[in-house]
């Protein structure tokens, strides 16, 4: 019995409309580069990991709901993220973080707030605060710069093993195709209003693994294609038989995928929402580019500066 499909064997001609996917794929760079410019400059929505903040440790001594939390700091702390410990030793313990202040000194002013409302709201229910914290400008550029070092770490780690594996212009295709999957998400996420935070970088550099995964698949069937077609004239048909060859692959993998992100996103709490989102997007962009972007870029060079893979 051979293997399910749910996309049955197809011909399509993706490497034709390579032009028109560039110009969307154009579209969707240029707005995660301004998105980027603004995450360096500072005037992106930053979250408080990277923008500073406050930051509280609480136990309470009776079951406290992360709902019913924000739903009495909602007024005054109306950015606060809200973090369920599960801690045995400390049961009902929340970490809660708010946005820096913009008055210099005013941090414990509001900590004191925080702590007025909390015991209003939960007066038969006695709290407790483990620590508190006011997170400087400084630490939150810190990490930010350590973010960036991250991803373009990664991507550097990227393109040396496509070369390896493949070819050097292979490696470049990727790479271009992984900065087209994080900037599109990163514009993307900015655009619709979430926070520049570390969940977004982590989802970022989960989904520049996960795009590579599916350009590997469609490169290594390239390769043993190409066995067949090696003359020039040929050497799109090699390339578009082989998408066509892994698309049912890949449809059946994002949309895997899809089902868990959509779960998480559905039913994994507050705190997970900007990650599961981007994760969503990302297998979209992911699939796209695989097909649309990495193969193209090499059927491109191949015409312009004719080079056979080994």
């Amino acid at each position: 019995m051979g293997m399910f499909r749910i996309i049955p064997d197809t011909n399509l001609n993706f490497i034709g409309a390579r032009k028109i996917s560039f110009v969307i794929s154009l579209a969707l760079i240029a707005l995660g580069i301004f998105a980027l410019f603004t995450v360096l400059t500072g005037s992106a929505n930053l979250g408080i990991d990277f923008a500073g903040g406050m930051m509280v440790y609480i136990t309470f001594e009776k079951p406290v709901s992360i709902e019913e939390l924000r739903t009495v700091l909602i007024t005054d702390y109306p950015d606060a993220q809200i973090t369920e410990l599960k801690n045995f030793e400390r049961p009902n313990a929340f970490i809660i973080k708010t946005k820096r202040p913009q008055a210099e000194g005013e941090g414990q002013t509001r900590l004191d707030t925080m702590e007025g409302i909390l015991t209003k709201s939960f007066s038969g229910n006695k709290f407790e605060v483990i620590s508190e914290h006011i997170i400087g400008p400084a630490v939150g550029e810190t990490l930010r710069n350590d973010a960036q070092k991250a991803v373009l770490l990664s991507l550097l780690g990227i393109i040396l093993y496509i070369w390896v594996r493949f070819d050097f212009r292979s490696g470049i295709a990727a790479t271009i195709a992984t900065f087209h999957d994080v900037l599109a998400v990163l514009g993307i996420m900015l655009l619709m209003g979430y926070e520049f935070d570390l969940l977004l970088v982590t989802a970022l550099l989960t989904l520049g693994g996960y795009s590579l995964t599916d350009t590997v698949v469609v490169f290594d069937r390239i390769r043993e294609n190409l066995k067949k077609w090696r003359s020039k004239g040929e050497f799109a048909t090699a390339v578009n038989h082989s998408i066509n060859e892994v698309l049912s692959r890949t449809f059946n993998t994002s949309i895997s995928t899809l089902f868990v992100v959509t779960a998480l996103f559905l039913f994994g709490g507050e705190v997970l929402k900007t990650f599961a989102l981007a994760m969503i997007l990302g297998v979209i962009v992911g699939t796209y580019s695989s097909i649309f972007v990495a193969s193209p870029i090499v059927v491109e060079w191949e015409f312009r500066s004719p080079k056979r893979f080994k």
